[in-house]
């Protein structure tokens, strides 16, 4: 490391954990001879952020919060990637059956309503949450304290999914801005989603993407509160603008979870 400046190795360490087009570089290649240690470290970090570090869903006991649109397009992508599925909803007004005809006809999810027990709690893996479902919610804290990761469904389909991805959140002006982006990427390349809260649930698209893939992706502040490894290619945040103050409560906490797509 001596004859680098310590603003130098930071340089390198994120060119190489934003562009594999480093590799190629004279000044790394040196570098690595002379402290392999160094580049195995940023090896291991570059293979452990977006697509590189997904997780194996097989045999994971997955429960899903919410039996929305968004949850049920989680179930059914979980249920493709091999997890077992606890489908979840604390509305004690609904029913089982009706929650049953929206699920695909060959899906094994269990189905609760109302209430979860301990026991239940202990075996899981992982909670998926809808959109709609507050993350101050008692037992979402809960989740929290027990230690089990919690995802909303921005980041179960980027786990899922391959390609790069550009996302686009902000108050106003983010599905014109979404939609624009989406026909210019179109037009140019031969695999593009466009997805999120335009519309069409991420999770319904991400098992078809290949690694030519682009999805362009509209994003809200309810969708980043869960996020994890979402890293998109390009993010944008249009404006902000006080909005949602009943889910987020002050205004610094959403600028904060805006600022989570960077």
């Amino acid at each position: 490391f001596r004859d680098y400046t310590k603003g130098t190795l930071i340089t390198l360490f994120y060119a190489w954990y934003y562009s594999e087009s480093i590799k190629a570089d004279g000044m790394l290649k040196d570098l690595s001879g002379r402290c392999p240690e160094f580049i195995k470290l940023i090896d291991e970090i570059h293979n452990n952020r977006g697509h590189s570090g997904k997780m194996d869903f097989k045999d994971k006991k997955v429960l899903v919060f919410g039996s929305g649109i968004s949850g049920i397009g989680a179930c059914e992508l979980l249920e493709k990637s091999g997890a077992t599925v606890i489908l979840f909803d604390g509305n004690e007004k609904l029913h089982e059956e009706a929650i049953r005809m929206k699920l695909p006809s060959a899906s094994k999810a269990q189905i609760l309503i109302g209430q979860i027990s301990d026991e239940q709690l202990k075996e899981l893996d992982l909670v998926v949450l809808s959109p709609g479902v507050p993350t101050d919610l008692p037992i979402v804290k809960g989740f929290y304290d027990q230690g089990l990761p919690v995802w909303g469904e921005v980041e179960l389909a980027y786990q899922t999914g391959k390609g790069e991805v550009l996302a686009i959140t902000g108050t106003n002006g983010k599905t014109t801005t979404t939609a624009l982006l989406g026909k210019i990427m179109s037009d140019a390349r031969p695999s593009v989603f466009v997805v999120g809260n335009i519309g069409t649930p991420y999770t319904s698209k991400s098992l078809e993407m290949t690694d030519e893939t682009v999805t362009v992706a509209e994003i809200s502040s309810f969708q980043l509160e869960t996020i994890w490894k979402f890293a998109p290619r390009v993010s944008a945040i249009l404006n902000i603008t006080e909005d949602h103050l009943n889910r987020h409560h002050t205004m610094a906490e959403y600028i904060r979870v805006k600022e989570l797509i960077t």
